[in-house]
């Protein structure tokens, strides 16, 4: 199994993507590798963070980490915001994908609520580290606390309990909530813990009506497809031990919940019920993610749909053959007796995929050239919000640390209390 020495090189390297890519001028980050991306804001949110991280770990000083965090957060705060459409954001969200440049709206992106969430947590898990009296510090301090007092939580709402997903400056609203289990629960609490825009209490009880209980491969948890969604909120927050009303009845915490899904995640690959090539005990991760598709092909009589970028999902779909390292990696504080082997069967078994930013994203073994020597597809580079669980989540494993940090967040603290969270850290935290 994979050591200390192991986890920290892999986590060393997968930090190098944001020390690396990152523009030092305003500090964001591009959504991925390929050439020409914009900057995706939650990525951004995840590299805050990972700097606060590579400063307790030493992979750069906490002078740098401290430039870089005061870059992003003044770029941010001095940005355009307003209804013009090349604005980089309106009502204190931000355009899901920015120019790396001119930090404007790219690609016609939409005003995203919950990449904005991510943009904020790592906003916030900054300031609780970078705490000095020096003056840089307090100034971290000052433009988190005021970007995130700016956002209007109660205008996404768009006159309804549960918030919207999505705004565009052409159309207005998207018709899509936030309604089933998914990653937005840390988009609530932080919304519930606003002291100038709050989201009312019932909009938790609103969206906690939309859950689905399900029993899948002998463990019985709240469903949800991708894996994804079991991790990226828990990235920021420490469900161990604290529950709210839903859970309360289920007699289970939201950790004990992604510890199920990520077992279920394993027992799918392990019957691997489309026989994609690869899948098993040690090969698995079924969720967002790089794909080789669009294309079609016939692969021993049977035809394959594959996919690009998708949301892919256990055990309905669509599920094309292909596997996230990323998605193992992140659910190493859950369950790292299944986590710990399939790392090392992705070393060995998978050299290609070792690169100079740790796991590439993303490989398909059933998508081949048709030749007898294929050994399938893998993607040729990164994103930044999937490096950025593999940073965070190894160091929750190792050392609980941005679970700490967020601790002592009175923001997120209030919110998960105004959901209906108690009991465990809750009980001692001030």
């Amino acid at each position: 199994m994979p050591g200390e020495v192991d986890l920290d090189e892999l986590q060393r390297d997968t930090f190098d993507y944001f020390l690396k890519e990152a523009n030092p001028r305003n500090g964001l980050v591009p959504d991925s590798t390929r050439p020409g991306a914009p900057s995706s804001i939650a990525a951004v949110g995840f590299a805050l963070a990972a700097y606060a991280a590579g400063a307790e770990r030493r992979f750069l000083t906490r002078a740098e980490a401290i430039k870089r965090v005061l870059a992003t957060l003044r770029f941010f705060w001095d940005s355009p915001q307003g209804e013009d459409r090349d604005a980089s954001g309106y009502k204190g969200f931000f355009y899901h994908f920015l120019d790396m440049e001119t930090g404007r709206r790219a690609w016609k992106s939409e005003l995203s609520t919950i990449d904005t969430t991510f943009l904020l947590a790592g906003a916030l898990a900054a300031a609780a580290y970078f705490d000095g009296e020096a003056e840089d510090e307090r100034e971290i301090s000052k433009l988190a606390d005021a970007l995130y007092r700016r956002v209007d939580w109660r205008w996404a709402q768009n006159g309804s309990l549960t918030v919207a997903h999505a705004w565009l400056p052409e159309s207005g609203f998207l018709r899509y909530r936030w309604e089933g289990y998914s990653e937005a629960i840390l988009l609530y609490a932080l919304g519930l813990g606003s002291p100038t825009h709050a989201l009312p209490k019932e909009s938790y009880t609103a969206w906690t009506r939309t859950y689905r209980w399900r029993k899948l491969y002998g463990h019985e948890f709240l469903y949800a497809g991708p894996l994804f969604i079991h991790q990226l909120s828990h990235v920021w927050i420490d469900f161990r031990g604290i529950r709210d009303a839903y859970m309360r009845q289920r007699g289970i915490d939201y950790f004990e919940n992604s510890r199920r899904a990520t077992f279920a995640q394993q027992q799918y690959a392990i019957r691997n019920p489309k026989r994609f090539t690869g899948y098993g005990r040690h090969c698995w991760g079924i969720t967002a993610s790089d794909g080789p598709g669009p294309a079609i092909r016939r692969i021993d009589g049977v035809e394959r749909r594959f996919f690009d970028y998708r949301a892919r999902s256990i055990p309905y779909g669509p599920d094309d053959g292909t596997v996230a390292p990323w998605a193992a990696v992140a659910s190493l504080p859950f369950a790292p007796e299944i986590v710990l082997p399939t790392i090392r069967h992705f070393h060995q078994a998978h050299p290609q995929l070792l690169s100079h930013y740790g796991l590439l994203c993303s490989f398909n073994r059933t998508f081949t050239d048709g030749s007898r020597s294929g050994k399938g597809w893998h993607s040729s580079g990164y994103y930044g919000i999937e490096q950025g669980p593999i940073v965070l989540m190894i160091e929750n494993y190792r050392s609980g640390f941005l679970w700490g940090l967020m601790k002592r967040c009175p923001y997120l603290v209030l919110g998960l209390r105004r959901a209906g969270f108690a009991d465990g850290w809750l009980a001692t935290t001030a």
